[in-house]
Order: C-alpha cells, then structure tokens, then sequence
C-alpha cells in the first residue's frame, strides 16, 4: 500500500510540472534568457572586443567602433567620434585639437581599461561613462564647442537618448558647459520632444526648464554679526543689526529714566536754594 501512494504521487508531481511546461509561454522564456544575457557580455562579444581593440589605432574612429552591436547594448561611440572628426574642420586650430586629444583619450582608455573590467553590463558602461567625463573634462571639450553648437545638430538627437547610453552622458556633459550651451540643448531636444510626445513635452518645460533660471540660486543669508569697536567716548559707528532694536530701546528706557532722576534732583536742588 505505501508504495502504490508513493507511485501516485510522484505520477501526480510529474503530470503537474508537465502542465506549467506546457502553459509556460515560448515568449517569456525567450525575453527571460535575453534579459539575464543583457546583463553580462557574451564571451563572444567580450572575445570580438577586446580582438578589435587590439588591432585598432590610436588615431580615427576605429577603436570606438568595436563597441557596436554588442550584448549590452553600448552604442554611439562610434557615431559620436565620427560627428565630432566631420565637424572639426570648422574649429580653429585650438579647438581641433582639443577634439582630437578628447578622442584619442577616449581610445587609449578603452584599450587600457576594457581588459581589466567585469563583462557584466553595468561595469563596463560606468568604464565607459567614467571615460567620457574624464577625456571630455581634461581636455576642454566645452570650449571647443561652444560657439559651434550648431555642428552638434546630429548629436542633439532626442531619439538617441534611448536607450540610455553615451549620448546621455555627452548631453549630461554639454549641460554643463555654460548657460548657453545648456539653453541652446535643451531647446532642442524640447522641440524634438515635443514632436513625439505633444503637449506632456510642454508641461515639462514649465516645470524642468533648462533656462538660466534653473541654476541653483544663492540664498540670501543675513549679513554676519560685526563686532564693533568700543572707547570710552561709545561706538565707533551705529550698529545696524536686525537684533538690536530691543536693546537699544532698552537701553535707551534706562537713559531717559537716568536723565528724569537728574532733572528731577536739579529741580528740588534749584527750589531748595
């Protein structure tokens, strides 16, 4: 008897898993295994990587180009190299230079640091973001830009900022590089907002402007207390400190209070002679 209970519930354990089998949907599956797989890189694409970056150069676009069509996801570095090589003629000679010291850290970085880094996804975007705001800062990227916004125009682009990626950050950067530059972004990508999502674009822009009047603003603090100097002749010069009404008009309760005590002993002094 025990044994035909034990054949029938491992009959009935097996007809149950047979049955989520069977009712689990072929698409979650597949979205699953792609979601546990975007979070790491395959080591096929970690392989073609680092192969790519080795024969790659310092110079052009070549080293940022290996990062295409990976698992995780990384893309735009190499349209980013390209924009900003096709727009540097337009620069004087300073600003081209600070592009192409702006790429060539970029590119030394990556080949040096891709080895080092874990193959999961987030490691490998925070190197490569590190390495935007470490190259773009160190070698002014700001100033080489800033009165030629208008060669921007191919990287200014709402629908690359999805997913997140090297365009955000390199917007992140241009926010930062003075009232102007961050005007002249954030009209832009409002207007293009705008195009794809109507009117919920505009109601933003009331509430998340990227004017000047979203800088931080100094909060204007009461002046800090003087001391003032004090001889035997008084103050040097009259406070003007919101504290000191009450004692001045105590103080001044006691003076005249002292000065009726005078007056009044004057006068029995002057009836009294």
């Amino acid at each position: 008897m025990p044994a035909n209970v034990s054949a029938v519930f491992l009959v009935f354990f097996l007809l149950l898993a047979c049955q989520q089998v069977l009712t689990m949907d072929p698409h979650d599956v597949q979205e699953k295994q792609l979601s546990q797989a975007k979070r790491r890189l395959s080591l096929q694409s970690t392989a073609e990587i680092q192969s790519c970056l080795v024969s790659s150069g310092d110079v052009g676009c070549g080293t940022f180009q290996c990062f295409n069509n990976n698992s995780c996801d990384i893309e735009g570095l190499h349209h980013i190299c390209l924009t900003l090589l096709h727009n540097a003629g337009r620069y004087d000679s300073q600003g081209k230079s600070f592009v192409k010291d702006a790429l060539r850290c970029m590119a030394l970085g990556l080949r040096q640091r891709f080895s080092c880094v874990s193959r999961r996804c987030s490691a490998v975007k925070e190197m490569v973001f590190s390495l935007q705001r470490e190259c773009y800062s160190k070698h002014q990227l700001c100033l080489a830009l800033q009165d030629h916004m208008d060669t921007m125009g191919n990287l200014v682009q709402f629908h690359l900022m999805f997913p997140p990626g090297p365009y955000v950050e390199l917007m992140n950067f241009l926010l930062k590089c003075g009232d102007e530059v961050r005007s002249w972004v954030g009209r832009r990508l409002r207007g293009q907002c705008e195009q794809h999502w109507g009117s919920l674009c505009s109601s933003f822009g009331g509430t998340c402007s990227l004017s000047q009047s979203d800088t931080p603003q100094v909060t204007t603090a009461p002046p800090p207390t003087t001391l003032w100097p004090i001889t035997s002749q008084g103050p040097l010069q009259k406070p003007t400190r919101a504290s000191e009404p009450d004692n001045r008009s105590a103080l001044s309760m006691i003076d005249n209070a002292t000065e009726a005590g005078v007056a009044e002993s004057e006068k029995s002094n002057v009836t009294a002679s």
